[in-house]
């Protein structure tokens, strides 16, 4: 599971990416293991990676389904929310990001997940809600921990985990305005902001972050 600071992090990167460039960061969001959306300014689903298959239990329905991607959610008491009462739909309506927010996801067989929704609205250039992104962060492990399916969870992430570090590498690599599959790397003089290897360790989201407000406030070296 990742943190809820590293989720903050990939939402706030790939809400601004996705507005860049939805082409080449849904690429890249497809090999993500955290699950992550996308919606149009009516909360109309427009875009979902893989990852939200796996956590909801269905195949969301781009251009059908509006504000979330799972099939029931539920409050941490147990009541039945409706989709259009959920938080990323209180986000696009207020036009704010919701965040300290818990909910309970139901799958179509019967299943349940603990989640916390990061939905963050996304505004165009004037300004103008362009629609909104959300990352759901899987804490059923941490909300119930003797759950014996724990396991099984914890393996399947153990297993993507390669894959989501390898993702982040190439969202980096994009942000940074370079193809991900040639070495990408961002100095400012003697500082290294970012290098393609960086994602082997623990600061990589930290340091990609850096290198996207880097890249904001100032031009890439020649």
């Amino acid at each position: 599971m990742i943190s809820e600071r590293a989720a903050e992090c990939l939402v706030q990167v790939a809400s601004e990416g996705i507005l860049r460039s939805p082409e080449a960061f849904h690429e890249v969001l497809d090999e993500l293991a955290a699950p992550i959306y996308s919606t149009d300014s009516e909360g109309t689903l427009t875009y979902f990676n893989r990852a939200c298959i796996r956590l909801a239990g269905r195949t969301p329905r781009i251009g059908t389904d509006k504000w979330c991607v799972t099939w029931k959610i539920y409050t941490t008491e147990g009541e039945r929310l409706p989709h259009q009462a959920c938080p990323m739909a209180v986000a696009i309506r207020e036009r704010r990001a919701i965040r300290g927010v818990e909910a309970v996801a139901e799958r179509p067989d019967g299943t349940r997940i603990d989640f916390m929704p990061f939905p963050t609205p996304v505004f165009d250039n004037e300004g103008k809600l362009a629609g909104a992104v959300n990352l759901l962060l899987d804490i059923t492990e941490r909300r119930r921990p003797d759950d014996p399916t724990n396991g099984l969870a914890l393996a399947g992430s153990n297993s993507l985990q390669a894959a989501h570090k390898e993702a982040l590498a190439r969202m980096a690599a994009h942000l940074a305005g370079r193809n991900p599959d040639e070495h990408a790397r961002i100095a400012f003089g003697d500082i290294v902001a970012f290098d393609d290897v960086m994602w082997r360790y623990p600061d990589f989201l930290a340091r990609a972050e850096a290198a996207y407000r880097l890249l904001e406030a100032a031009e890439l070296p020649e």
